[in-house]
């Protein structure tokens, strides 16, 4: 039986010591040992795509060649983003996938009548990226993306669905390994057979439809030898439209919607608004109908003006939640201007159309983190030992004098500047002190939103000093409590022992050891308290720091996962599915087939429409050329 593991503590700090390990190392190696160079020379030259526009022979063996007699001229594909995290959420998503298929039921948006249609398990499962958390490794993979999908679907009779993945960042944390041998080694991936070679690649698909896979790596970026074979892929594309007079229309799946990140940060980071995909895109043109990405863990859909192109984000497929709300003062993203390509066709507006979980609700969620450590089955609880630990060392110059006779402990005499001055006197009178307040504020600098360098000079700054402020004002108010209920003022103690440590000394006994425990409790308390207002702040008032704010409060609802369908006019339907609320218990089946473990919680809500279909049919214009465009006819029931 598979291991149910929790989501993962992003502020659990053994995580992020050893998750910052492996960032960097990975960073500074991964740019010179490039998986994708070594994919592209061990692969066939003149490997250019896999032809879905056939049946398969497929009876479970190595060799699985197109049937060249049988014709398909429809397809189902399902597209899952930003996989591997908690079990709950993880095969809650792994589980619908294994279902043979499932109705939905939806108000027709052009009619306002109410539909169902009857949808099918895709004979093709994209994975888009992220497809384990928080980093790869055989083992991470192992536990959070094979168990939960061998326990929904370990086998298949007949014909087996075929599995294709692109690597997002987390997966190259490993410079590629765990992945390479995972998807690109012909293995079985539980019930569905893995067939590519390389990181990328290309599916053929009918009607002349494609569907592309781009592996950006860790920086956004596309390497030589895949640009090259996605000119190649180009010229396919332009033959087969002069020998069937169909127009190419391409399904573009990337790890990461750099259309939101150069609307954000674009102005910021260079990086985002001069990406190498642009070459790729200016090389499709306007072949590209629908843009499918993930990284964000939401699902939220942009529509060009024309209705000839569809941007769409759909990263729920297992990791914590990311919020679909801005901010009061962040960037609004319902509207986005695409940027002419070539500079001879004009810029493209895209609308926002819709989002899920809903703005308002992304808003309410974030107000959990006021007490994101103390949230059920949340594993960064352990956040607050930093805090408390911090907050202990940076005041030891007031724990050392609860002692001293000659100082007087008052708590009419608090205020913020008497705070201000005690913590000032400390870290200029004692050189450990000075040490942990300049480590503590670069830290919060560091931490601190790094596209914007105005936010992080100020906020990171305050934050810093918002956590030393209240780190005195605790150790005053505990050591004044202590004093007075012990009535250790001008009485004389039967000391135990001594410590000299920083330029001060301990006097050892019950009370000072009372008021380093209440000191630590209080670091624990109100450290987790200011990181959780600064993040609330940041990301509801400001529209910043959307990961850290969403990370801490691991939210698991809100999944989300596409089913795509080609039928027989060539009209591609997709159909956004979303759970509200995934099962927090499970029971083994008993009976029948299907996945081994159900849902056993009244509260979970089943797999349903986002929004209703949005529906692409390829149509022929008066001057002759077949086009791609939205149409809110819905298929056929």
């Amino acid at each position: 039986m598979a291991k149910q593991l929790p989501m993962v503590g992003w502020y659990d700090p053994r995580q992020l010591a050893k998750t910052g390990i492996e960032v960097a190392i990975s960073t500074i190696f991964g740019r010179h040992s490039d998986q994708r160079l070594v994919e592209a020379m061990a692969s066939d030259e003149d490997e250019k795509f896999y032809d879905y526009t056939y049946e398969y022979l497929d009876d479970g063996h190595a060799v699985c060649e197109p049937d060249e007699t049988k014709p398909r001229t429809s397809i189902w594909i399902d597209y899952v983003g930003d996989v591997g995290d908690g079990w709950n959420s993880t095969y809650a998503i792994a589980s619908h996938l294994a279902e043979l298929g499932r109705t939905f039921t939806y108000t027709d948006p052009r009619t306002g009548t109410e539909r169902s249609d009857e949808t099918v398990r895709g004979e093709v499962l994209i994975f888009g990226g992220d497809e384990v958390y928080p980093t790869a490794s055989r083992e991470v993979y192992n536990l959070r993306l094979m168990g939960p999908y061998e326990t929904a679907m370990r086998y298949t009779h007949g014909s087996h669905p075929h599995v294709f993945a692109i690597p997002g960042n987390h997966d190259w944390y490993d410079s590629l390994v765990a992945f390479t041998r995972l998807f690109t080694s012909h293995r079985w991936f539980a019930g569905w057979r893995t067939r590519q070679s390389r990181s990328y690649f290309a599916l053929k698909l009918p009607h002349n439809w494609w569907l592309l896979g781009t592996d950006v790596q860790l920086g956004s970026d596309i390497d030589g030898p895949q640009v090259a074979y996605f000119a190649r892929l180009s010229e396919e594309m332009e033959a087969e439209t002069k020998r069937t007079g169909k127009h190419a229309s391409v399904i573009l799946c990337h790890a990461e919607p750099h259309w939101i990140n150069a609307a954000v940060y674009g102005a910021e980071d260079s990086n985002y608004s001069e990406s190498n995909l642009k070459l790729l895109e200016k090389r499709l043109g306007h072949n590209v109908a629908v843009f499918i990405a993930g990284d964000l863990h939401h699902y939220r859909r942009h529509e060009s003006l024309d209705q000839s192109c569809q941007k769409i984000i759909a990263g729920g497929g297992g990791a914590f939640l990311h919020p679909t709300h801005e901010g009061l003062r962040g960037k609004s993203l319902d509207v986005l201007i695409e940027k002419s390509l070539d500079g001879q066709m004009n810029d493209r507006t895209f609308k926002l159309k819709a989002c899920y979980p809903p703005k308002a609700e992304s808003r309410k969620l974030c107000w959990r983190n006021l007490i994101f450590p103390y949230l059920k089955g949340n594993a960064s609880w352990s956040f607050g030992l930093v805090t408390a630990a911090l907050y202990l060392l940076t005041t030891l110059s007031v724990v050392s004098r609860i002692n001293d006779n000659d100082r007087h402990f008052q708590l009419e005499t608090y205020n913020l500047w008497s705070i201000a001055s005690t913590a000032l006197f400390s870290t200029l009178d004692s050189t450990v002190t000075s040490v942990l307040v300049v480590a503590i504020l670069l830290g919060f600098l560091f931490f601190t939103d790094t596209h914007s360098r105005w936010y992080r000079s100020i906020m990171g700054p305050l934050h810093g000093l918002a956590h030393i402020i209240a780190a005195f004002a605790v150790a005053l108010i505990v050591v004044t409590f202590v004093i007075i209920i012990s009535g250790r003022a001008h009485s004389e103690q039967a000391w135990v022992s001594s410590l000299r440590w920083g330029g001060y000394r301990f006097m050892l006994d019950w009370g000072m050891l009372v008021a380093a425990l209440l000191i630590l409790l209080g670091g624990y308390v109100f450290g987790s308290l200011i990181m959780g207002l600064y993040l609330l702040i940041s990301m509801n008032l400001f529209g910043r720091h959307a990961n850290e704010a969403f990370s801490s409060i691991s939210v698991e609802d809100w999944k989300n996962t596409l089913r795509l369908h080609i039928d027989e006019e060539g009209t591609l339907t997709i159909y956004p599915i979303g759970i509200r609320r995934v099962p927090r218990k499970w029971k083994r089946r008993t009976s029948g087939t299907g996945p081994e473990m159900l849902p056993d919680d009244p509260q979970a809500t089943p797999p349903e429409l986002i929004e209703a279909p949005v529906v692409m049919q390829k149509a022929i214009t008066p001057t002759g050329v077949e086009e791609v465009s939205r149409s809110y006819k819905p298929p056929a029931a």
